[in-house]
């Protein structure tokens, strides 16, 4: 009896540890979107193609970092590939964001450091590529999320299915951050709790 206690316990510690990177899982999706239209209204374009750098520097003390401006020509540009890098305007995004305080952590940071890490040691990343078989706009991406967690944040903010509607998900790897494709995702949008994920949700 005391063993079948201890294993009951240890099952439901790892369940109340997985629901909690869910929901902060959740929260990064929703926060990042937040901050990126509160990011709009004041300053009247969208974080990363806010530009050039001179411009955005002349802001204060938090915006004096290299690189932090983008090319201010109405378009974000991040490419599928580019979502977990920080190449292209995906590092001045994440730069900007923190500069103006929306989210918290060093707006000094480059490359794939400029990238918030995620729940499962993963990134977030964005994109304005149409991925997923067709979710188009720009977007938020979250590398190596794991079958089960990936099952509740697409039923949570979502229909459920990793082939439609604003949350898609395409196939990712344990340890890698995978970039998103343009393909649907198989099996009839269907998670298999084997397997691993790259989810994007559209801002």
């Amino acid at each position: 009896m005391i063993i079948g206690l201890l294993i009951g316990g240890v099952l439901q510690g790892q369940q109340l540890i997985q629901n909690s990177r869910v929901k902060q899982a959740v929260k990064d999706l929703n926060g990042t979107a937040a901050a990126t239209f509160a990011y709009q209204d004041r300053y009247g374009r969208v974080p990363g193609d806010d530009g050039p750098t001179a411009t955005v520097q002349a802001r204060g003390a938090s915006w004096n970092s290299a690189n932090i401006g983008g090319d201010a020509d109405g378009t974000l540009e991040i490419t599928l590939a580019q979502t977990f890098t920080g190449a292209g305007e995906g590092g001045p995004f994440w730069r900007q964001l923190k500069a103006s305080g929306f989210i918290s952590d060093d707006p000094t940071d480059t490359g794939v450091a400029a990238l918030p890490s995620n729940s499962w040691g993963g990134l977030l990343g964005v994109t304005v590529d149409v991925m997923g078989g067709g979710l188009s706009d720009n977007k938020v991406c979250l590398s190596q999320v794991p079958g089960a967690a990936a099952i509740a944040i697409d039923g949570g903010l979502d229909d459920g299915s990793g082939a439609t509607g604003s949350v898609r998900a395409t196939p990712g790897t344990s340890g890698v951050n995978t970039a998103p494709t343009n393909t649907v995702m198989g099996g009839g949008g269907v998670y298999s709790e084997d397997n691993v994920y790259t989810l994007c949700y559209r801002m």
